[in-house]
């Protein structure tokens, strides 16, 4: 459930064959740490087993200076980009990478709303937290949350469709067919179902127009 990333800092030059990236480029740059995070997912999937569906997964971040705007504390965007870690980290350790994968299977982001309650700021460590929490005859939604000590920092609702390289959309009959009917899955708030309405565009395809009111 991952939207596509478009950092370049950290990519080794083209006229530079076989030279990896540092360490430090491997750290800011959202994909290597996307990579790093699946990496450790993996790891921790094999050590603990995987997670429940509905389980909560947790991964530690701290903020640094590619994350922060000019009032030094972490810029409103970055958050989306880092809650993204979360998606993979929960995505593996689930097992539903695995099983998207094999089955030539994606999920694209429709919608996401985020709320800020406190700053992080440089060099803050904090955890994301990722949970599935429902689902809709068209999309599954996930919750994101920044965490600090226990404390809630801000927090992402994502609403995202399961698609097939094949062309179409997966319905959620292939999808529990192929992983499993999650069970104890919470209702999803009703202001959820209203926000994603209320927030849609149209169909990619028909006619829509930049008109503005």
């Amino acid at each position: 459930m991952i939207s596509p990333m478009s950092e370049t800092v950290g990519f080794p030059q083209a006229n530079a064959p076989g030279i990896l990236p540092s360490l430090p480029s491997l750290l800011v740059n959202v994909i290597w740490r996307t990579l790093l995070v699946m990496l450790g997912a993996r790891r921790r999937a094999k050590r603990e087993g995987r997670l429940a569906p509905t389980a909560v997964s947790t991964i530690r971040l701290t903020t640094l200076p590619t994350d922060i705007d000019l009032l030094r504390h972490m810029n409103n965007g970055r958050y989306l980009s880092l809650f993204d870690l979360g998606r993979w980290d929960l995505l593996v350790r689930t097992g539903m990478w695995d099983a998207m994968r094999d089955r030539g299977w994606y999920a694209v982001v429709s919608s996401e709303t985020v709320t800020f309650r406190k700053s992080l700021n440089l060099w803050q460590r904090f955890d994301v937290e990722s949970r599935m929490i429902g689902h809709d005859d068209k999309a599954v939604y996930v919750e994101h949350r920044a965490v600090v000590d226990g404390e809630l920092y801000a927090r992402v609702i994502v609403r995202a469709r399961m698609m097939k390289r094949s062309g179409g959309t997966l319905s959620h009959d292939e999808l529990f067919a192929a992983v499993g009917r999650p069970e104890g899955i919470p209702e999803v708030d009703p202001w959820v179902h209203e926000w994603a309405a209320a927030s849609a565009l149209p169909p990619t395809r028909v006619e829509a127009p930049s008109v503005w009111q």
